[in-house]
């Protein structure tokens, strides 16, 4: 299989986006290393909306194949660039790369119109409303509502597509939209009422989080005999997992404006949830744009076994108020994504040039 090079230079700007994302995080957590002006303040923003914002429009582009469409990461990508120099611009082209995506999406739910599209392009317009608002001069803790529910929305509507191979039930479909709309609902509601907002959002992240754990074809595939297919299966249920706690942190706390629950809410979900769905997908979203095929090594479950052990020492540093546990847990969150990384381009590489 030969590597397509062209969508490589999109790739790249994703992951830088995601290097200093990851790097502004550990700022935000009290490492004392070199910084500049905006860096550690555009950490919510470089993760959903540049490293994010630009792989996931590409991907859609990719598969559709209309050129206009790949516009839509540039624009994304040159919006989180511009973060750093002019931080209006940059909101401003994210804002219109959240509108792009929505463009795409619209033409997905035309060629498409099932339950799946119109989840995804519900999870679209919640990052474009989200943006919209951080444009605007909302407070990061109740845009990042906007922002959890695009990414689940996107996630789940793709994790609906794939489970059509179970046949899922009218009743079991009919559940799982009434779950995204009451995610959506609570999104909404921590707009005007961040308190009342957030336990509606925690109760649909739970819902939705039982909801794949009986119900996707990951739960079938944790036993599957193909290594790489089972390896999947693992990443996401622990990710489901994960979407659980979040939910249920939200559910039980509320409002939460700052601080180590802050912390430990919100990272359930980007980290335990997102990061954890990304590990599993790399090995279908890399063969869809670069036509590589990724090759299995057992020594993958190292990055994911460290994703998720750095993540438990981090939340219990978030509940226990220990800092120090709390920054250690979120260094090992990254040197886990970086392990993943490194991993994935050696993967490509072996198994193009067995191809």
């Amino acid at each position: 299989m030969k590597l397509q090079f062209r969508f490589l230079p999109i790739i790249v700007l994703a992951i830088l986006a995601l290097l200093f994302a990851m790097y502004s995080g550990l700022l935000r957590m009290g490492w004392n290393w070199p910084t500049f002006d905006n860096l550690a303040a555009a950490h919510g923003p470089l993760m959903v909306s540049g490293f994010l914002g630009v792989l996931i429009p590409l991907e859609r582009a990719v598969a559709i194949r209309q050129k206009w469409m790949f516009a839509v990461p540039l624009i994304a990508g040159a919006g989180w660039v511009s973060l750093f120099f002019a931080p209006a611009l940059g909101a401003s082209l994210l804002t219109l790369g959240s509108l792009g995506t929505l463009a795409i999406l619209g033409v997905m739910v035309r060629r498409e119109p099932h339950s799946h599209t119109i989840v995804m392009a519900l999870g679209a317009l919640a990052w474009l409303v989200g943006n919209s608002l951080w444009m605007l001069g909302f407070p990061i803790f109740q845009v990042v509502f906007w922002w959890i529910t695009f990414l689940v929305l996107t996630i789940g509507g793709e994790r609906l597509e794939l489970s059509r191979v179970l046949r899922p039930t009218l009743g079991q479909i009919r559940l799982f939209s009434l779950l995204a709309a009451a995610l959506l609902a609570g999104t909404i509601l921590a707009t005007f009422s961040l308190d009342l907002g957030s336990r509606l959002s925690g109760f649909a992240l739970l819902g939705l989080s039982l909801w794949f754990l009986r119900n996707d074809l990951a739960q079938r595939n944790l036993r599957h005999p193909n290594p790489l297919t089972r390896y999947i299966a693992i990443c996401l249920f622990g990710g489901f997992i994960w979407l659980g706690l979040s939910g249920s942190l939200f559910l039980y706390f509320g409002a939460l404006y700052a601080g180590p629950l802050y912390d430990a809410a919100l990272h359930t979900v980007f980290v335990g949830f997102v990061i954890a769905m990304i590990f599993g997908h790399a090995p279908i979203i890399f063969p869809a744009i670069l036509g590589a095929q990724v090759k299995f090594y057992p020594v993958f479950y190292v990055h994911l076994a460290l994703l998720h052990l750095s993540l438990i020492l981090r939340i219990l540093g978030d509940l226990a108020l220990r800092m120090e546990l709390r920054k250690w847990g979120g260094l090992l969150n990254e040197v886990a994504i970086l392990l993943f990384l490194g991993l994935t381009v050696y993967s490509i590489i072996k198994g193009s040039q067995a191809k």
